[in-house]
């Protein structure tokens, strides 16, 4: 197979997420009151990109055919962090993002070592340390409120020139710093290899408890970008279950939308991404369509029920699950 080809193959699901994403927004702009504007595109983008953060994070993992169900927990106690941290002089500022980040980081690197060095299900050790973190950010806030710098968190969350909302500058130039050299590294292509073929990548090799590390961190770093963002948004911190637990599940509903795959080794972040527009979309057109909320968590569940299907479908059509990789 020709490389174009091969590439084209390998972008098939982030391509498709992309063209589905254009035609939602645009049937959303059309039916919204205020057409398509600068505040229109900027509200559905700072929405969108704090779940595109967890949802990118949780990618990590899933290509490793694990699943990290504390990312929202990570995600919450993140913005409870925030709210105490990232305020006062310039120096204290910068001090308090480092801390928000290390910390997402650290939890990330916590949930990697029971799975690795502890030998635990993932999705057991991230229930029970997703509990913790829940806990620490509930310590932190048990009631809301806070504050952040407001001049840096009006540069993140406000518009660029020409109406470009900052928050998917602020993505975009995370993923480029962050996912690009992730892709190509050696740590990288460990990741993709240990979903796709565990036991032939130890044979391989390749360092797959350092690529599952790596995979975790990455996720507790990224949902950690997520809460950071989320209280530049609010101007506070929440110890909210609900936000953790909707956070987490829909962060899951983001990347099947986006072509990542559950069984792991195929996907991409940029696809995540995707996905989680794509999601953010759906939620917006039950809005502008007034839809009954009794009915929207139904759709909603129909909507991820179809995506996991057309995925579970394609690998029941495989002979060898290598045929997703190449032919």
């Amino acid at each position: 197979m020709s490389d174009w080809r091969f590439h084209l193959r390998d972008a098939k699901g982030t391509l498709s997420a992309a063209a589905v994403f254009v035609l939602l927004f645009a049937l959303y702009t059309l039916n919204h009151p205020a057409g398509f504007s600068a505040n229109v595109v900027q509200t559905a983008a700072n929405k969108g990109v704090l779940l595109a953060f967890v949802a990118v994070g949780q990618t990590f993992v899933v290509l490793t055919a694990g699943i990290d169900l504390s990312v929202g927990a990570i995600f919450i106690l993140a913005n409870c962090l925030a709210s105490v941290l990232v305020t006062g002089t310039p120096a204290h500022v910068a001090l308090g993002l480092a801390a928000v980040l290390a910390a997402g980081l650290a939890c990330g690197l916590a949930n990697g070592a029971l799975v690795v060095y502890g030998r635990l299900q993932p999705i057991v050790a991230t229930i029970a340390s997703g509990a913790i973190y829940f806990g620490l950010a509930l310590w932190l806030r048990p009631e809301p409120g806070g504050d952040v710098d407001s001049t840096l968190a009006d540069a993140l969350t406000g518009q660029l020139a020409g109406g470009l909302p900052a928050s998917v500058l602020v993505l975009a130039a995370v993923l480029l710093l962050v996912w690009v050299p992730f892709r190509r590294s050696l740590l990288g292509r460990a990741v993709y290899a240990v979903g796709s073929a565990e036991a032939s990548a130890y044979l391989s090799g390749l360092p797959i408890r350092r690529a599952r590390l790596l995979a975790y961190a990455l996720a507790g770093l990224f949902s950690a970008l997520g809460g950071l963002m989320l209280a530049f948004f609010t101007y506070s911190g929440e110890a909210s279950a609900t936000n953790a637990s909707t956070y987490t599940l829909d962060s899951i509903a983001a990347i099947v939308i986006g072509g990542v795959s559950l069984f792991g080794g195929a996907g991409s972040a940029v696809g995540a991404v995707f996905g989680a527009l794509i999601f953010r979309t759906i939620n917006d057109l039950l809005f502008v369509f007034d839809l009954d909320p009794l009915w929207q968590p139904l759709f909603l569940g129909l909507v991820l029920l179809g995506a996991v299907s057309l995925g579970s479908l394609r690998l029941l059509r495989l002979k060898n699950r290598l045929e997703l990789f190449g032919s």
